[in-house]
């Protein structure tokens, strides 16, 4: 039993107490922190890292206003192209009108050339002077010639001009200085500049 009263004596607790202190210190690392470094440590991490700093919303306005500006550059130069192709659309119709209506007004006449043919024959031989078939042929002549622009031509004692007359048959004559036509087989027949079939003519030429 321990005697209290003799200094020397040490409880064995105490001693364990010591032992295990000492390991202890042994174990810590030297650059360990200390409570109170520890402590303050940990408020340090507690705190919030800083954090990025947010993008400027005027910047960010000023940068979508950019976009859609340069957005709306592209559409109004896409609107102009597309208003310039329709531009030239039309007037390219409307100056191919006219050829188009002249097309077809020469294929109506063209198909009614040997009808037309027939009339002038009728004519020539005396059977149109007279009665309802010969007003029926005028009104039909007016007619073609008011709406379809029709123009018959081709008379004794023109000149020839081979842009306009065929000739069939040619004949010397001491009563010509030039060649002129003196019977027309069939007339010629035109719409404005358009030949749709030339005179057929005989005619003659200086002796």
């Amino acid at each position: 039993m321990t005697n209290p009263n003799n200094p020397e004596e040490t409880p064995i607790g105490d001693q364990a107490e010591e032992w295990l202190a000492e390991q202890a210190a042994e174990q810590t690392p030297s650059d360990a922190p200390s409570p109170k470094e520890a402590e303050a440590g940990e408020g340090m991490d507690g705190e919030d890292a800083p954090a990025d700093s947010a993008p400027d919303p005027l910047e960010t306005a000023q940068a979508r206003i950019a976009e859609l500006e340069d957005l709306l550059a592209r559409a109004q130069a896409d609107t102009y192209n597309v208003q310039q192709e329709y531009n030239n659309y039309v007037r390219r119709t409307k100056g191919e009108i006219p050829t188009h209506r002249q097309n077809g007004q020469a294929e109506v006449v063209e198909a009614l050339l040997p009808a037309l043919d027939d009339v002038h024959a009728a004519r020539e031989h005396g059977q149109l002077e007279e009665g309802p078939f010969a007003a029926i042929v005028k009104k039909i002549e007016e007619a073609l010639a008011n709406r379809m622009n029709l123009e018959i031509y081709g008379g004794v004692g023109e000149l020839f001009d081979p842009n306009l007359h065929e000739a069939l048959m040619a004949e010397p004559s001491d009563e010509v200085e030039e060649t002129t036509i003196v019977q027309v087989l069939q007339p010629g027949y035109r719409i404005g500049d358009r030949i749709l079939r030339p005179a057929r003519v005989i005619v003659h030429n200086p002796a």
